[in-house]
């Protein structure tokens, strides 16, 4: 059915011209099918025998069309739909009867220029493909559904300058924004964020600005991982590094180097280039089916380039988890359903989302919140397959 815009004009036919009733008749309706008099913009709900009534079609119902069919006031109105306590029942069940009839919606707009609130968060990420965030973004709608509040999604590409744009974007049409930088620093912060606007970081901590955050423990959870497989006797292990410019794969490396200097006295390790991506994964892998880097053992920055590397590992016959023990970070979902299943750090997204989300409400309530109530979440070592754990059973059990 075409859907007509702009100022009501006429009634449109699409075939021969058949009387039909007019559902808004009794409220004086002067619709030019109905009474053949001239046409006047109303809200007839009707279509039927191929008419298309432009007013009712093209005009949007308002709050003035709602007070016209309920007999009441404009005022009376908005204070019955908003829920206010000075209207009487029986004026409130009419104009909800109205409301409905003329399938009224309220103006999200018009509704945030009285209140001043959109109920809308604004999340800014990194990127929005990926189960990484997926999963941070699952995390946040649970929280924010349950609060009755919509998202806006933003994406900054990996780019200092597109987050600024994305910043300037979401102002005035949001509440509050929870927003993980590539590389957060406190220049981009001072300069960019509505310091009126109640602001949550993900994955970040800004130096010099007051702004709570929620971050996952990087550093220790790649210390840890580097340190299972160091238990694993493992002498030769290389780390997938991820994006230079990303503050998580800094951490992450910061925290294999330190343990395999502390673990092996090893100073130099070897560290092969890497984006968080399944193709440097596998790229990866080829190095070292070619002996250009000896290795028994790989940590990969992430769970995606573990899981490539893995890929092409078992094509060429490689038995991960016996001859090159592989782990990786984040545990997305994908970690627990590949072949063998892969040993990470569980630093569990969804949880980093909701989180960030419940300290964003708290402000948007009027909690005053900063720097000293940031949240660090600890990751946990999900050990599997992919780092000896089934060859280990196996042999637990034989004795």
């Amino acid at each position: 059915m075409p859907r007509w815009f702009g100022a009501p004009q006429a009634i449109v036919r699409s075939r021969p011209a058949k009387a039909f009733r007019c559902m808004s008749r009794r409220n004086g309706c002067t619709c030019s099918t109905a009474t053949g008099k001239p046409f006047r913009a109303h809200h007839c709900r009707t279509y039927e025998n191929g008419y298309i009534d432009i007013g009712a079609r093209g005009a949007m119902v308002t709050i003035r069309d709602v007070a016209r069919e309920a007999g009441v006031s404009v005022a009376t109105v908005s204070r019955a739909l908003n829920g206010h306590s000075n209207v009487t029942k029986a004026t409130r069940e009419a104009i909800e009867v109205a409301a409905k009839q003329l399938n009224f919606v309220p103006h999200s707009g018009a509704r945030s220029l009285t209140n001043r609130q959109t109920d809308t968060i604004g999340v800014i990420l990194p990127d929005l493909f990926g189960e990484f965030f997926s999963e941070v973004i699952r995390g946040i709608d649970k929280i924010a559904h349950g609060a009755g509040k919509h998202l806006l999604l933003g994406n900054m590409h990996g780019s200092s300058h597109e987050t600024t744009n994305a910043i300037r974007a979401m102002r005035g049409r949001v509440d509050g924004l929870l927003l993980m930088p590539p590389d957060s620093t406190a220049e981009l912060l001072s300069e960019h964020l509505d310091p009126n606007m109640p602001t949550v970081l993900l994955n970040a901590q800004a130096d010099g600005s007051d702004v709570p955050f929620v971050a996952v423990d990087n550093y220790h959870g790649a210390r840890t991982i580097t340190e299972h497989l160091i238990a694993r006797g493992r002498k030769r292990i290389v780390h997938i590094a991820g994006p230079k410019h990303n503050r998580d794969a800094r951490e992450r490396l910061r925290g294999f180097t330190d343990a395999m200097r502390e673990g092996l006295c090893e100073r130099a390790p070897v560290i092969l280039p890497g984006d968080f991506t399944e193709s440097a994964g596998q790229e990866a892998a080829r190095l070292l089916l070619a002996g250009q880097v000896p290795a028994d053992a790989v940590f990969a920055s992430n769970d995606v380039m573990a899981v490539g590397l893995m890929s092409v590992l078992e094509e060429a016959g490689v038995a991960v988890g016996v001859e090159t023990l592989v782990a990786g970070f984040d545990d997305i979902p994908l970690a627990r359903h590949v072949s063998p299943k892969l040993t990470t750090m569980q630093s569990n997204m969804a949880q980093l989302g909701s989180t960030a989300a419940m300290l964003l409400l708290r402000m948007l309530r009027g909690e005053e919140l900063g720097l000293e109530h940031g949240v660090v979440l600890s990751p946990r070592l999900a050990e599997r397959d992919s780092t000896g754990g089934a060859a280990l059973r196996a042999s637990s059990d034989a004795a």
